[in-house]
């Protein structure tokens, strides 16, 4: 049975446009009325009340187009349709209408309660209520300069059938207007509920980042910095390289603080540092180099580069370095950074490892996060990423917009 009515539900076909969209509805479902009665009124007026024709089309066309005037400009529409319902009567002959319906014909009064209900469900109770008061008292002023006519129970009849029409109209608009209410409520709700799922996500992230990663960056750092002071006849190339390692930890302790401030602020514009760009790949490169690694550089960008382009190029060379590092310990490796007229190219490639190591050779491309990453980085400016073997290394290739035409918030990290 559920089955039965998925496919239902998938084989329904979507509902027309002017259905989906209520005000479109109305004008349509008005006009076919107004169409309707307009094509009706006429004739009738002709043949069984003698009023004149040119003077009848004019009068009945205020009085149903009326409700499509309603929809815009109500006060205009009632001006219309109250004249019209008083100067209808006025122009019968006085030796006509003496067995037909009086003030109004039947046209008339289905015209009476469609803009009474239009006003009403469109605008409101009151100019509704205004409304059937307007008309009435015109059907009743028109019986009152009229007296030789029969008497006027079908303008009593019309009062009480649009009367109710216009109770009925007020509970009906009153009800649409609660379900818009309630699912406009609904939608802030699951919005605000979203928001806050979030918030308590970054925010457990966060947490997790402060007390697990930072706290062991921070023994890093800490027994890195007081290693000289420790460890007793420590010969000077190592004491410098755990200077070098307190330095890093340092860094990385920064760029940590930043990332938190960025998880714990629900704007995500919160930025404690400037972002690192195209200038800062040279000190990443001999970052690297201290650290062991042989590395070539190669860079020449000049002119304006975006800084969201800035953030993604230093970005990618900080992760394709990494890998080969990881990947293939001891090999050279090349990085090229080059600004064109309208892009960015970056190339970072490495050759085979130097010696076998616990991981080397197994390869960058086996859908790691880093290489997602940098695809990731490059796909929100409009560029491209290109990772993969090159004879017996690798190659990451990087081409980035100068100027994206949506560049991605410069708070990207």
């Amino acid at each position: 049975m559920a089955a039965k009515r998925t496919r239902a539900r998938r084989n329904r076909r979507p509902r027309p446009a002017w259905i989906r969209d209520r005000r479109t509805a109305m004008i349509v479902v008005l006009s076919v009325v107004a169409v309707v009665l307009f094509s009706v009124l006429v004739p009738l007026h002709g043949a069984a009340y003698g009023s004149p024709i040119p003077v009848t089309m004019l009068l009945g066309a205020a009085a149903v187009a009326a409700p499509l005037v309603s929809m815009r400009r109500p006060n205009l529409a009632m001006m219309l349709f109250t004249a019209a319902a008083l100067l209808i009567p006025l122009t019968v002959p006085r030796s006509g209408a003496v067995t037909a319906p009086w003030p109004w014909s039947v046209p008339m009064l289905l015209a009476f309660a469609v803009i009474v209900a239009a006003i009403t469900f469109q605008h409101g109770w009151r100019p509704g209520l205004v409304q059937l008061v307007l008309g009435t008292a015109a059907g009743l002023i028109a019986s009152i300069m009229l007296p030789e006519f029969p008497s006027a129970n079908s303008l009593i009849v019309t009062t009480s059938v649009v009367g109710g029409l216009y109770v009925l109209a007020v509970l009906l608009a009153g009800r649409l207007r609660l379900g818009e209410e309630l699912t406009q409520e609904r939608a802030n709700t699951a919005q605000e509920q979203a928001r806050r799922e979030l918030v308590e996500e970054r925010t457990r992230i966060a947490r997790e980042l402060h007390d697990v990663v930072a706290h062991s960056m921070s023994l890093i750092q800490v027994q890195a910095a007081t290693a000289r002071y420790r460890v007793p006849d420590l010969q000077q190339d190592a004491a410098t390289e755990f200077d070098d390692i307190a330095a890093t930890a340092r860094t990385a302790l920064a760029e940590m603080r930043r990332i938190l401030g960025v998880l714990r602020t629900e704007d995500h514009t919160a930025e404690l540092a400037p972002q690192r760009g195209v200038d800062d790949i040279p000190a990443l490169v001999e970052t690297s180099r201290r650290a062991g690694a042989s590395i070539a550089l190669a860079q020449a960008v000049d002119g304006d580069v975006s800084p969201a382009t800035q953030i993604a190029a230093y970005r990618i060379v900080q992760e394709a370095i990494s890998n080969a590092v990881r990947h293939a310990p001891g090999s050279e490796i090349t990085v090229s950074v080059t600004a064109g007229d309208d892009a960015v190219a970056v190339t970072v490639r490495n050759g085979a490892a130097a010696s076998p190591s616990p991981g080397a050779g197994a390869g960058q491309g086996h859908g790691g996060h880093g290489l997602r990453g940098m695809s990731e980085r490059a796909t929100l400016l409009g560029g491209t990423v290109q990772a993969g073997p090159d004879g017996d290394g690798w190659t990451v290739s990087a081409v980035l917009p100068r100027h994206p035409v949506s560049p991605a918030p410069e708070g990207t990290t």
